[in-house]
């Protein structure tokens, strides 16, 4: 009995939820709706038929060339990342890819894991060496 119940309650939910997806949708819906960004003073355009919703938000008019706010939002400035930085993260980005490199791409990759694990232990004592530094 107690094995049942719960095959009971999902076939339940089972025929409600189909009942729901089996519904039309709703005839006094439009069948298209467009949604535009207009500056200045450019005027909304209208709708092509009465079976289409044209919803437009106004920006003023400096904003029309400009990138999205959204998208100006710019955490990695230029000047914080010093060049030779860069570089290092480059290089490392696409060492996989060339000689000495320890991956099944690059060629003498036996040799190339050998020099990871090296860098890997230098990257390490610098590390070391940093936090030991900062310690009054």
């Amino acid at each position: 009995m107690f094995v049942s119940l719960p095959f009971g309650i999902a076939a339940a939910l089972l025929l409600v939820s189909a009942a729901a997806v089996a519904q039309d949708a709703d005839p006094d819906l439009p069948e298209r709706a467009t949604s535009l960004v207009v500056y200045g003073d450019d005027p909304c355009p209208k709708a092509q038929d009465e079976e289409e919703i044209v919803v437009c938000a106004r920006r003023p008019e400096t904003e029309r060339y400009r990138i999205p706010k959204e998208f100006r939002k710019n955490k990695d400035e230029r000047g914080s990342v010093a060049w030779g930085a860069r570089f290092d993260q480059l290089e490392e980005a696409t060492r996989y890819t060339r000689p000495n490199s320890c991956s099944v791409v690059g060629s003498w990759g036996q040799t190339g894991c050998w020099n990871m694990n090296i860098r890997n232990w230098s990257s390490e004592r610098r590390a070391m060496q940093v936090e030991r530094n900062s310690i009054p």
